[in-house]
Order: C-alpha cells, then structure tokens, then sequence
C-alpha cells in the first residue's frame, strides 16, 4: 500500500505549528531548512509539492512575547499578523538557498466555498505549481473570523489537496502516527500502520486535543484523511521529527499511519460529475465534437452549436447530441454568457473575443465523463 504514496506525483504537505515553532519557543530555521531540501529533491524528481504550513499565530505569540495562545479574535489576529511576515521570511530564505521560489498564499473558508474564488485559487495554485515555484500556504488568520475560518490547518491541508486534486496528503505532526489509543495514557497502545481513510474505528481511537501552541489533535488529522479522500488523495499522518520524513514518506518507507482513499483523483472526480443529479446547463454537440469526445478527446467551442441555461465557470454541464441525447458531463472552463460568445469559434479567436483566455477548451477531457 505504501507505493500510493511512492506513486504520487503531486503531494500536499502540512506541517504543524509544534514543528514550526520548536513548541512555541520562536521559529524552527533549522526545520524550515531541512523541509526546504526535502522539497527541493522532490522537485528535482519530478514531482509538484505545496505546502501548508501553520504557525503565523505562535511565532508571534513569541514575538511579542505572550506565553500562552489569547482567546480574543482581535489579538489572535494580530498575532497572525505579526507572525506571517517571520514565517513568510524563513521560507523565503529556506527555498533560496535551495534554488526554488516560494509564493504565499493565505486562503478563508469563503475562498473555497465561492466557486469563481475556488476556481481563481485552484488555477493560480496548478500554475506556480508548473513553474516550479512552491506555494507556502496558510488560513488568512489576520482577517478570519469564527463564521469562516477554518479552524485548524490540518482541515486546510485536506481542502487544498481536494483543490489540487493531490495524489497524497502528508501530515506531519509531533506524533508518530494514529494509535489505537492514547499512548500517553495506555502503555498497551499500538501504532496503526494502514487503513482506509473511512474506517469509522479511527476517529473514536483518535479523541483528545492538540497542543497549546495548536488548535488540531489527532481527531481533525483523521477528519482530513477523510475529507481528502473524496478527491482520492491518500493521507499520510507521521512524526515531523523523524529525519528526512518527507523523502522517506515519498519513497515508500514504512513509517507513520497511512489512510489509503478508495478512489484514484480522476476516478473520484469523475464519479462526483456522473452521479451530480442537477446540471446547471446544456451544450449541444455537431457530429464532429460527439464523435471526437466518444473517443475521449476534449470538448472544443467550435464543436459547440448552442449553448442552453445560465452557469458559471467550472459548473458541471450536459454534453447533448444535434438529436438531443445526453452523452456526457463535463465541468466547463467558462461561464455561459462566454460560452455563448465562443461557440463555433476556433480556440485561437477565444482571446480575442473575449480579452482573455483560461483554456483552450471548453471542457478539458479530464473534466468530462462519458454516460
């Protein structure tokens, strides 16, 4: 089973406010610069890498100098605030010497619920992601509050490997993996190695809080395997302080607790379309386009002959046939007020009708499953 994580080309990692902070005691360089290695052998080899990282709020907690976490919203975010400009920076340095550029990206709960901000993030992040760069993300906690945040990052880690649509997500925390229980309070606590990521066991041996310095626990590590594994990315939970965890991780090595989703990400995805009971409109196809996506091509405009219902970008739509039957499903790259502007068009005028172009194609072959 650890060849899922061997396998994956695109990763998530998440690393905890413990780690980052050497338990609050002020940034952890050393840590930093060791995870910027790691990550820079496996951009070397191929493979995407973004980061989640929290910690904003604990380092400045320890830059201004507060020895516990305060409860007022108003002073956790100016903890934030002062915080991220020393995390941004240790990355930054990090990844530097490594050769690699970062990019900060903080993201709300309402980023990901709007489905244009969800679209915009998830086309920025694949970007930076193809040129190289590292994203270093992390919840807006200067601007949060309870109706929208997030609540802790291991949730975020999870929302952004759904958003990336990741192979994997690693989790490194100061633990060494899910235990069958606490190992602290019962000395006859094994490690759980493997599992399915929707085994309901987990989560009532996982009870109990996170740190001082975090907000998690095992419990929201488990709720995130969960959640991460509706897009099919498998999730790896393991000690932070284990040398060389990520390039171990990567490679297969059998250390922490590994969450195995059902799924691959393109079969998850398409599942979700075919199974999507409402669509939000509906294309009719010339012969041409039907016989070029029965043989899994992608869904060009000049293929397009009309365009019906009201939709944005990134809905899922009905792909018809000139007599009317529905083919396929697809998740479409422009809203229809423009798809009705392109349609019949070659995909080297959509710039210049519309002023810009997202993609080529109206819906990518990715985005589509046949019926």
């Amino acid at each position: 089973m650890r060849q899922q994580i061997r396998n994956a080309r695109r990763l998530v990692v998440k690393v905890g406010s413990a780690l980052v902070t050497n338990n609050g005691r002020g940034l952890d360089l050393d840590a930093i610069a060791q995870w910027a290695r790691q990550i820079a052998l496996l951009r070397a080899d191929g493979r995407e890498v973004a980061l989640v990282s929290s910690g904003a709020i604990a380092a400045g907690m320890q830059r201004l100098g507060w020895n516990s976490r305060p409860n007022a919203m108003h002073e956790l975010q100016a903890a934030a605030a002062v915080g991220q400009m020393g995390l941004a920076q240790a990355y930054e340095s990090a990844f530097s010497a490594q050769g690699l550029h970062t990019a900060q990206i903080l993201l709300t709960h309402e980023d990901l619920a709007d489905r244009t901000r969800y679209l915009n993030a998830r086309s920025t992040l694949a970007t930076l992601l193809k040129l190289g760069v590292v994203p270093i993300i992390n919840e807006n906690d200067t601007v949060v509050y309870d109706e929208i945040k997030f609540g802790d990052n291991d949730t975020l880690g999870a929302l952004v490997a759904n958003l990336l649509e990741a192979d994997a997500l690693l989790i490194l925390t100061d633990q060494a993996g899910l235990y069958t229980a606490d190992p602290r309070q019962d000395p006859t606590a094994t490690l759980v190695e493997e599992g399915k990521a929707g085994d309901p066991r987990f989560e009532r041996m996982a009870g109990g809080a996170g740190s001082g310095i975090s907000r998690g626990g095992m419990i929201t590590k488990i709720r995130a395997a969960q959640r991460a594994s509706r897009s099919g990315a498998h999730t790896l939970i393991a000690s932070g302080r284990e040398p060389d965890a990520i390039l171990r991780a990567a490679a297969g090595a059998r250390l922490g607790t590994l969450l195995i989703a059902e799924h691959s990400p393109l079969a998850a995805r398409k599942q979700w379309m075919a199974d999507h009971l409402q669509t939000a409109g509906r294309l009719r196809l010339d012969t041409g386009a039907v016989s070029a996506l029965l043989k899994g091509s992608s869904l060009l405009p000049i293929g397009v002959t009309d365009v019906e219902g009201e939709f944005v970008r990134g809905a899922v739509v009905a792909c018809m046939t000139p007599e009317g039957k529905e083919i396929a499903r697809g998740l479409i790259n422009y809203a229809s007020t423009e798809a009705r502007r392109i349609l019949r068009q070659p995909s080297d005028r959509i710039e210049e009708i519309l002023g810009y172009v997202d993609e080529p194609e109206l819906i990518h072959r990715d985005n589509l499953v046949s019926l």
